[in-house]
């Protein structure tokens, strides 16, 4: 296992810097000079100024100067600005956005809480939902309750997320007033106490948090099923209920420990998820999250901001795959990925 997991993060460091570099030079290829920008801001502000030794002068406090193999490993920490110093990504140097004017990680700091936050919250939320839902859906299969089940999942997988959520707008915080539109919180409730402000954000979340819920429902229940119903028809199953083993013991013993083996993918990416963001939840309900950052960088050009977000999701989606290899052994213990 040791040997395997030493193997699988070379490979992620080397997949990483081959997926940096292209991205790098992706986004370098945008018509977009942040030194060509501030220079022009300069001298309008100020006509004595000269237009090339500022334009120089920002190249190189942006680390812009250079071929863009140079620039790429500045932005890495691996090359030196014109100072002589190293602060790229692996110093845990993210950027400057030129949206906000401040560091990339403080720009992302408070978004990041609140995806985690929602995310995490709907991702519980709908395990807890999904698999006794497949569960009892593979076990009753063909039965009216059954039935009942795929229609609507079918229906709930089939509709778009922002026709669900105008949906839900108009019935939970139109007509009944339950929850508000959108927005992380009340206005004025700076001043409110810290608990009141908490029961607040909870409120304000709750309703992006039950659009998420819903729209997760419908896939995940249809798979559930599909990896139970697979695991019941197993010869192993028949052997144990002929042995005479009780039906709960077979089912959630033996079946749903060889059912594990697909959902195991699906739940660990479920869980690397809720740091991506809801990119149109966010948008929908005016939610500070890193979706929307993402979005409002990407209409604003601020490629800073894009870069630190694409290989932040990078590195989450490698060590995925390693934690799902890892758990494939512990699950199942004909894997064995130490092979």
């Amino acid at each position: 296992m040791t040997k395997y997991i030493f193997k699988r993060i070379l490979y992620i460091v080397i997949v990483f810097f081959i997926l940096s570099f292209l991205i790098f030079m992706i986004y370098n290829l945008l018509p977009v000079d942040k030194a060509a920008e501030k220079a022009r801001e300069e001298v309008t502000a100020d006509r004595n100024l000269d237009y090339d030794a500022r334009y120089t002068y920002w190249q190189e406090r942006y680390g812009l100067n250079g071929s863009k193999f140079e620039r790429y490993l500045r932005w890495l920490g691996l090359y030196p600005y014109a100072d002589g110093s190293f602060h790229g990504l692996l110093q845990g140097n993210l950027g400057t956005s030129t949206k906000y004017a401040k560091p990339v990680a403080e720009v992302l700091a408070e978004p990041m809480k609140n995806t985690v936050l929602l995310n995490l919250c709907a991702t519980l939320l709908a395990l807890g939902i999904t698999i006794p839902l497949g569960i009892f859906c593979a076990v009753r299969r063909g039965s009216r309750r059954d039935t009942a089940v795929q229609v609507g999942t079918i229906v709930g997988y089939s509709l778009p997320m922002f026709i669900i959520a105008i949906v839900f707008i108009w019935l939970f915080a139109v007509k009944l007033g339950w929850f508000p539109v959108s927005g992380m919180n009340t206005a004025g409730s700076a001043s409110w106490s810290p608990m009141r402000q908490f029961f607040d954000r909870l409120r304000h979340l709750a309703l992006p948090l039950i659009v998420m819920t819903f729209c997760s429902l419908g896939g995940m229940t249809r798979y559930v099923r599909a990896s139970m119903s697979e695991a019941l028809s197993m010869d192993c199953i028949r052997t144990a209920r002929a042995k005479g083993l009780h039906e709960r013991r077979v089912i959630y013993s033996h079946a749903w420990r060889n059912a594990l083996i697909p959902i195991v993918t699906l739940v660990i990416g479920w869980f690397l998820g809720i740091f991506a963001g809801s990119l149109m939840v966010e948008n929908i309900f005016a939610l500070n999250g890193i979706g929307k950052v993402y979005f409002d960088a990407l209409s604003g050009s601020d490629n800073e901001v894009v870069l630190a977000l694409q290989m932040f999701y990078i590195l989450i989606s490698l060590a995925g795959n390693l934690l799902i290899d890892i758990a494939y052994g512990f699950v199942d213990p004909r894997v064995r990925v130490d092979r």
